[in-house]
């Protein structure tokens, strides 16, 4: 569905319900050439009830005493306003907006904001109402599946597909939901599972500490790769501390676009033209390693390999051996065709 990996610099809540924090983190993602910068639309009453209890890394990260998950998020809601203010921004900024809807009803909300897909966040691939909203959209859709087994992401594309929307349409983005996530954890074959089993197109949503895990998911054929920033992992907040910093989100995006040039070629082992004027410098032709006369029958001991390699290749040594010259030569001469009889 995407020409080029899609690069989704997923700014979520970081921005601690601050717009300027928001517009700062926009920025840092069109600096650092992203594709999309992605916040998270919802309102605190639709998706959590009041008594609900944070992650443990939420409590961990914010430390504020405060264990209340619907406070927490309370807090870091954008509301109708802001949304308008963000996307005139990255228009401004040459960078595409995007935001994951938690809800039905800011899905109709982005929808309404012509959105151009639809990011469905891990913890909604078993709210069946949900997908079918979306589903109703027709929009591209792409799927995180944080704590999914096979079965459950199976699931989800059929009340997809049940609701016309075609495995076309669709990229399934292997993730894990522990922020930070551990390296034994990330079994990114999983991803290619996840592909052989369901025939779609896949990507990885990352939540492990630095960029080398995504950019292995890109070798390894992801399409989308999605990744958590902020502009300071020190500041408070649920999602900070397992969030890269700006410079390193550019250096993520840099090795990625350079990880797809280097999977772009034919797949046929030949000499590239960069190097193909290389031939000559570093491969070998066929010298003699001492004076000879005219008339001379060539042997082994007459013969060493040396640079350049615009002479007889070395490769041709042993039809050289036994050879009668019809020339002399110095030392160390490259033979040619017109040395011999």
């Amino acid at each position: 569905m995407y020409k080029n990996v899609l690069i989704i610099a997923e700014a979520g809540v970081n921005h601690n319900g601050d717009i300027e924090i928001a517009k700062a983190l926009i920025d840092a993602a069109a600096e650092a050439g992203a594709d999309y910068v992605k916040f998270q639309t919802f309102k605190a009453e639709k998706i959590v009830s009041k008594h609900a209890q944070k992650a443990d890394y939420q409590k961990v990260n914010l430390n504020d005493g405060d264990d209340n998950q619907f406070n927490m998020l309370k807090k870091l809601e954008l509301n109708e306003n802001h949304h308008h203010l963000l996307i005139e921004y990255c228009k401004h900024k040459n960078i595409a907006f995007l935001s994951t809807g938690f809800d039905e009803e800011s899905i109709d909300f982005l929808d309404g904001l012509n959105m151009p897909l639809f990011k469905i966040p891990s913890g909604e691939i078993t709210n069946k109402p949900y997908l079918e909203h979306i589903a109703s959209k027709g929009k591209p859709i792409i799927l995180s599946t944080g704590m999914a087994n096979i079965q459950e992401i199976k699931h989800a594309l059929e009340v997809f597909i049940q609701n016309k929307i075609s495995l076309e349409q669709i990229t399934v983005l292997h993730c894990n939901t522990e922020y930070p996530t551990p390296m034994q954890d990330v079994n990114l074959k999983a991803m290619l599972h996840i592909q052989e089993q369901l025939q779609v197109e896949v990507g990885y949503s990352d939540h492990t500490l630095g960029i080398e895990v995504p950019i292995a998911a890109v070798a390894l054929g992801a399409k989308v790769i999605e990744k958590h920033f902020t502009l300071d992992r020190n500041m408070a907040g649920p999602d900070h501390a397992a969030s890269l910093e700006p410079y390193e989100l550019k250096a993520m995006v840099k090795a990625i676009r350079n990880v797809e040039l280097a999977l772009s070629g034919d797949g046929i082992k030949k000499p590239s033209s960069s190097e193909i004027k290389n031939v000559v410098i570093v491969r070998k032709s066929i010298h003699v390693n001492k004076a000879l006369s005219k008339g001379h029958i060539i042997t082994k001991q007459d013969l060493i390999m040396l640079r350049p390699g615009n002479g007889i290749s070395s490769i041709h040594y042993d039809e050289i051996i036994g050879k009668k010259l019809n020339v002399d030569l110095a030392a160390f001469e490259m033979l040619n065709e017109n040395h011999f009889s």
